[in-house]
């Protein structure tokens, strides 16, 4: 066994949340700032330059109530194992991509932990169905974009736009009825797709 710490160095920032090294795991890509790292230790995923500890909690704090709690989508989840670049996560403007573990350890940092964590069943359901959906269609988040439930990032070229609506709507039901008990069973092994937190101090 080599141990994390053997990864570090320019390549490979430590991870705002525990410190440990940060791993490629997706180039970079249209509508992203950057390259997407991840720590294998707390799972959390950084869009470009991972930034401090600091800056992670000031954007996990826009996700709820700032210091009381939040709704993340679960880096750690089912939907981003398999969805891959596709993962409906992968938001415009979004730098972290969270997990529960990640939080915990980011919110330490203010001497708090987290209290309760609950799968978010709706926002589980909604990040697996466009996960499916996005490996349909070229560019990214299109339905949830249209309903103004994501910041989607719409393909190049003004036909293949054309055809992300078409297809999302053809496809709508059927990516449904595959990601209700998709997201059912990552829920019951507890890897839904999103989870609601709360915290409090020490």
């Amino acid at each position: 066994m080599v141990p994390l710490e053997a990864g570090a160095g320019p390549d490979n920032p430590p991870c705002p949340a525990c410190g440990e090294p940060l791993f490629g795991w997706i180039d970079e890509r249209r509508g992203l700032a950057g390259p997407v790292r991840r720590c294998e230790s707390c799972g959390l995923g950084v869009v470009g330059e991972p930034g401090d500890a600091e800056q992670a909690l000031r954007e996990l704090d826009r996700l709820g109530e700032a210091g009381r709690s939040a709704r993340i989508v679960d880096r750690g989840g089912f939907a981003a194992w398999i969805g891959g670049a596709g993962w409906a996560g992968l938001e415009r403007d979004v730098r972290y991509l969270f997990t529960v573990e990640a939080v915990r350890r980011l919110v330490a940092h203010r001497d708090q932990v987290v209290r309760s964590a609950r799968w978010s069943p709706g926002a589980g359901i909604a990040t697996m169905w466009q996960t499916v959906l996005n490996g349909f269609t070229f560019g990214r988040n299109v339905a949830l974009g249209a309903l103004g439930r994501a910041r989607a990032v719409p393909a190049e070229r003004p036909w293949q736009r054309r055809l992300d609506g078409l297809i999302s709507i053809l496809v709508a039901v059927p990516a449904m009825l595959v990601a209700v008990p998709m997201e059912l069973a990552a829920a019951l092994s507890r890897r839904g797709g999103a989870a609601s937190l709360r915290f409090e101090l020490l």
